[in-house]
């Protein structure tokens, strides 16, 4: 199929041609609603419901269905769905589609706090494999294949892997030899790639694990496609997974009013990486390296890179990360995370004849770091992180911890006892404590270290009181 046409897109564009009047949801009204006053008006048209000739999302039959087609096509899979709810959604639909209650799966570790949730829904096993530690970016990498060989060793009757390639930082590791490892012992894989949807485009990017031979995998199209918030992508890629069961859970899951500017912006990014040629990659390289050799040359800050190219790490000698954010943003440059350590800036997929101010970026950039005093260096106490437990198993089933009671304890009481809220330092959303798991020392030792540099939470939390939720 070529990748040419966006048939939702269009479709609503033929739609807004016959200059409509709104007798249907939404309750804006063709935007007519917001009156003159605010810019959402023309944008609002876009924002319709399942009218003739614009299709159903839950029951695909024209356009959107063509556009899922096209989708299909560009990453050769079996089947592609757009998601209205992100990643998130995602995640969720392919777990409870490929395990069963009381099912034995292998987790990487370093996961999105929604494999968890998804893990919780299905009444699963969960068995933690542990990452290794990148000693020089000083968090957690990839999985070491050895790990998941014993971990697949100890538990013979496992069921399903989830993986997540690339992290949030843009790391990767040999994907390939793991997923043929579970394949050759009758384990599915699912891969969360939400941070790797420009994957397909090759060279310079690593492979994307679709075509690495993963079963089923999710990509937040958002993250790095031109995309709006919360625009997804699922794919089935092999007939391990069943169709019918992904269809009834994203049926499920999903809202039942699909946002149509969603649909169409996913639309529209499935057309972009389509028609993305070699020409627009020579530019987004060329530019890239122009804008590392001017961060390069500001005082204080150093650059370093990941196995993705849209992927850029800085640090400052005298600040930390989220001081270094914090400075960042005080001159308008916003970056996507803060770590104790560095800054991470997520770069435009840019293409040929487009522009992007990096040149305005370096120089607000420079021009305000260079006003910090050199003299006032502090010696910044780089937490080690050791390379945590291998396999890590939970104390209680997530059935037994439903109704278990808790109470809340000082941080420095909770070692050795059982987590009983996760603690999720967001972005990137990867809880640093696992429901229903032991608390050790170096638990604590690095939630202390993130609190003192400023990180933030999400999830039910006492941190502000020094306190934990433990299981009694």
């Amino acid at each position: 199929m070529h990748q040419k046409s966006m048939p939702l897109y269009e479709s609503l564009v033929n739609h807004i041609s016959k200059n409509p009047i709104s007798f249907h949801v939404p309750g804006h009204k063709n935007g007519e609603l917001f009156g003159g006053e605010t810019p959402f008006k023309s944008f609002a048209k876009f924002d319709v419901t399942e009218l003739s000739g614009l299709d159903d999302l839950h029951d695909p039959q024209e356009a959107i269905k063509e556009a899922q087609d096209l989708l299909s096509a560009l990453h050769r899979t079996r089947k592609s769905y757009f998601l209205v709810n992100g990643s998130t959604v995602g995640n969720l639909a392919m777990i409870m589609a490929a395990c069963q209650e009381d099912d034995t799966v292998l987790v990487q570790r370093n996961c999105h706090k929604s494999i968890l949730n998804g893990l919780m829904l299905a009444k699963v096993k969960p068995i933690f494999f542990s990452p290794d530690i990148n000693k020089n970016l000083l968090i957690p990498s990839g999985p070491n294949k050895k790990v998941i060989q014993n971990a697949i060793e100890k538990n013979p009757h496992a069921k399903v892997l989830i993986l997540t390639y690339p992290d949030y930082y843009g790391q990767t590791f040999n994907i390939k030899e793991i997923i043929d490892f579970a394949h050759e012992h009758n384990i599915v894989v699912l891969v969360d790639e939400a941070h790797g949807a420009h994957f397909q485009l090759g060279n310079p990017f690593p492979p994307s694990a679709l075509q690495l031979g993963a079963d089923i995998v999710v990509h937040s199209a958002h993250k790095t496609l031109p995309a709006m918030t919360m625009g997804s992508f699922l794919h089935i890629n092999s007939d391990r997974i069943n169709e019918q069961k992904v269809d009834f859970y994203l049926n499920v899951l999903q809202s039942s009013s699909p946002s149509y500017p969603i649909m169409a912006s996913l639309d529209y990014a499935r057309y972009y990486l389509g028609n993305y040629t070699e020409e627009d990659r020579d530019v987004f390289i060329h530019e890239r390296k122009l804008f590392i050799r001017k961060l390069q040359e500001i005082p204080g800050l150093s650059v370093m890179t990941s196995d993705d190219p849209l992927k850029l790490i800085l640090r400052h000698e005298n600040l930390s990360g989220f001081e270094l954010q914090e400075q960042l943003e005080n001159v308008g440059i916003f970056p996507e995370l803060a770590d104790p350590y560095q800054v991470l800036l997520i770069l435009p997929l840019i293409k040929q004849g487009m522009s992007f101010p990096f040149s305005e970026a370096t120089e607000r950039i420079n021009k305000h770091l260079s006003k910090i005093d050199k003299n006032s260096k502090e010696s910044k106490s780089f937490f080690e992180m050791k390379n945590p437990i291998d396999i890590v198993e939970l104390s209680y089933s997530y059935k037994e911890m439903l109704n278990k009671p808790y109470e809340w304890v000082s941080i420095n009481q909770s070692v050795g006892r059982i987590a009983a809220k996760m603690i999720i330092p967001y972005p990137p959303g990867i809880p640093l404590f696992l429901l229903g798991e032991k608390i050790t020392d170096e638990h604590i030792n690095h939630l202390q270290k993130l609190i003192q540099a400023g990180a933030r939470f999400q999830g039910e939390t006492q941190l502000k009181q020094g306190k934990i939720a433990v299981f009694l």
